[in-house]
């Protein structure tokens, strides 16, 4: 029996690498459970390397467009996201970026949040692993088109961009934990 070429795509070993990555990110993100800090952004540091790794591996696709990806995220859920990423950020979810368009007509610093960048990631992430979740076999080419578009065009540098600050809080060792310094062993267990 042979395999169809689109199905060769969509369940390409890289694209399932993939899409387990990004369940695992939207499972934390989803989570009920609120996590220290130190334990969110150790987490995320993490994943969100492994996710940008797997994004880069996705294989050419050739999608037809014939049947648009349903979209699943909604303005409550991406809403929900950025307000639990900000409310374990607090005080450190504002940071300068200067990888946003308008820098260059800037004279002063651009300030981005950690919470609304994750939010977009968790956006388009979501919809492209919802399609696979519920088995939209006839979605899944071009949802991964999509998905494998913004990542090149949106989320990717969005992805890059929050984990400067995240690093720099673990890095550092600053009270991120409102208990004063933290010493090498505190940060990373």
């Amino acid at each position: 029996m042979e395999q169809k070429e689109s199905d060769k795509i969509i369940y390409d070993k890289n694209v399932i690498e993939f899409v387990t990555v990004a369940v695992e990110l939207c499972a934390i993100l989803e989570a009920e459970e609120k996590l220290p800090r130190l334990e969110w952004i150790d987490r995320m540091l993490k994943i969100l390397p492994l996710l940008y790794l797997k994004a880069t591996l996705l294989p050419e696709t050739v999608a037809s467009f014939d049947e648009m990806p349903e979209i699943f995220v909604q303005e409550e859920d991406y809403s929900r996201v950025e307000q639990r990423v900000s409310e374990v950020m607090g005080e450190e979810d504002v940071y300068l970026d200067v990888f946003i368009e308008e820098m260059k007509y800037s004279d002063r610093p651009i300030s981005a949040f950690i919470s609304e960048n994750i939010a977009d990631i968790y956006q388009d992430i979501r919809n492209f692993i919802s399609v696979y979740q519920f088995e939209l076999t006839n979605q899944m080419e071009n949802a991964l088109e999509i998905c494998k578009n913004n990542f090149k065009s949106y989320w990717g540098q969005k992805l890059l961009n929050v984990l400067r600050p995240m690093h720099a809080l673990i890095s550092k060792g600053n009270s991120i934990t409102g208990e004063g310094l933290l010493n090498q062993e505190e940060l990373w267990d």
